[in-house]
């Protein structure tokens, strides 16, 4: 039976910082601060360019505004259906993984309240709430391919010899510790040493010292298979007004949710026949990260003419309280390892689920700003753009110091653009948009632009409505094999194709 062990009650707190601060990367507070564009299908099909446009239950989230826009009270659901194909080059070779995923991914309403004076100044307020799931983690990817200098041995020796100033740990610790008493960055010597990827250089228990057991000579064929599931979710409880007829102003304050589960499995054999030791090595992984944050939207929209509408709208930081739990397993085929056993393969299954301390990440505030012409009953055009400044990512715990000062050096500051048009036909709707997303890294190749098409239509019938999008996608990013030591990546290119339909009432 799996055991759960809490790390407060077998290591030190000293060691559990270093424990923390090695798991968590900053490519995972990035995760956190990088939404995708969901919602209801109208919405989705202009490419979100709504933030001057409003009268959408999804507009909100860009600016709250937008809810006062509505006449009549109203609700949207939305199923959205993801599908992801994944092309990852390590080395020159090529591998496609395809993903496919339904979800119930919005669902909100609006009320109403209107005041009948035509002389008031404030003509008519709102409340309403709004549910999306702003990012699915639905996704796989596989990586296979010879890397011609680095093995897996790199990963297992950088914990095992120490980081930093720390130094290394005793053999005496890995011959006889108990993997539940071990810290994180301990046990990932632990499984090192039971794999037989390195060696102590002396074989007294005080050594910190180690060498790498795998063969120097030939290549490293590599496989490494990665699987992602959960989600990111946001709800918005909004209040907004009309005034004058003119202004619309308005304000949410959101609940996030994250869900989030990684399992890797990266497999590594040497293709040298005359070798001897250490043959292959499979490590598996799998990591399970939940929590919640908060946030809060502001926002105004003013009617410059009857066609010419402006926006702009501000989404503060959200601060997220998360927590990990981790689970490993590693075996290896490795002939003459042990001359005290006749076996060739040896597996360590430790069986428990690590649960380290709840931990803040604090992501970017975003500023947008929009620009809407309508013509009147026939349809409309708006554009978005937004900014966030990326490089203000971080933890909100001084031992991710050295982890903030590289999101610090390493990210900058990103636009996204929105454009999108509607146009109706009696009781029909065309619509179209684009997006163009910049990295969030200085370095434009860790994760790079990402550019968006989209399009869809509606039909109208008594109080309710029938929207239909498409959304295509694509970006590329880098990824590692493994998260420190190793630090060759494989190169992905993502190509998302999603369909959403949505269902509005009016009452």
């Amino acid at each position: 039976m799996k055991r759960v062990i809490l790390s407060a009650a077998f290591i030190l707190a000293a060691a559990a910082t270093y424990a923390q601060q090695d798991l968590n990367t900053a490519a995972d507070a990035v995760r956190y601060s990088t939404d995708n564009l969901t919602g209801s299908a109208r919405f989705r099909a202009m490419s979100g360019a709504f933030g001057a446009v409003g009268g959408d239950l999804s507009s909100i989230g860009v600016n709250p505004a937008g809810a006062a826009v509505f006449n009549y009270n109203t609700g949207t659901a939305s199923l959205s259906n993801y599908s992801t194909s994944n092309e990852a080059n390590y080395f020159g070779t090529k591998a496609t993984r395809n993903t496919n995923a339904f979800d119930l991914n919005q669902l909100g309403a609006v009320f109403v309240f209107t005041n009948s004076s035509e002389d008031a100044v404030m003509n008519k307020f709102t409340l309403g709430f709004n549910y999306e799931n702003t990012n699915s983690y639905y996704n796989k990817t596989d990586a296979m391919g010879t890397n011609p200098t680095n093995s897996i041995d790199q990963y297992f020796l950088r914990y095992a010899n120490g980081i930093g100033d720390e130094g290394g740990i005793l053999l005496g610790t890995l011959r006889n510790a108990y993997f539940d008493e071990l810290n994180f960055i301990d046990q990932q010597a632990y499984l090192g040493y039971n794999a037989y990827i390195f060696d102590p250089l002396t074989d007294n228990n005080d050594n910190t010292e180690y060498v790498s057991a795998v063969p120097n000579t030939g290549n490293y064929y590599h496989e490494n298979y990665t699987s992602t599931r959960g989600y990111n979710g946001k709800m918005a409880l909004n209040f907004a007004t009309q005034l004058k007829q003119r202004f619309y102003l308005g304000a949410n304050i959101n609940f996030h949710f994250t869900d989030y589960v990684k399992t890797t499995s990266m497999y590594e054999d040497n293709n040298n026949p005359s070798a001897t030791g250490l043959r292959a090595v499979r490590f598996d992984n799998e990591r399970y990260t939940y929590g919640g944050g908060f946030s809060l939207n502001l926002g105004g929209i003013v009617k410059i003419t009857e066609q010419l509408r402006a926006g702009v709208a501000y989404e503060s930081p959200t601060w997220y309280r998360l927590q990990d739990e981790i689970t490993q397993r590693i075996s290896s085929f490795c002939p003459d390892c042990d001359a005290n056993t006749s076996n060739d393969s040896f597996v360590t299954n430790p069986g428990i689920t690590f649960v380290f301390d709840d931990y803040t990440i604090k992501t970017p505030s975003k500023w947008t700003g929009s620009l809407a012409y309508v013509f009147g009953k026939n349809g409309l055009v708006s554009v978005d753009y937004s900014i966030k400044d990326f490089s203000k990512t971080e933890y909100r715990n001084a031992r991710y110091e050295t982890i903030n000062q590289e999101l610090s050096d390493n990210m900058t500051v990103a636009g996204e653009l929105r454009v999108g048009a509607e146009y109706r036909i009696k009781n029909f709707s065309l619509r179209g948009g684009y997006r163009f997303m910049e990295s969030p890294y200085k370095d434009g190749r860790t994760m790079g632009d990402l550019t968006s098409y989209t399009g869809g239509l509606g039909y109208s019938f008594a109080n309710s409505r029938i929207d239909l999008a498409y959304a295509w996608y694509q970006r590329k990013n880098d990824m590692p094999l493994l998260t420190a030591g190793f630090t060759d990546a494989a190169r992905v290119t993502s190509t998302n194709n999603n369909v959403t339909i949505s269902y509005t009432i009016d009452l």
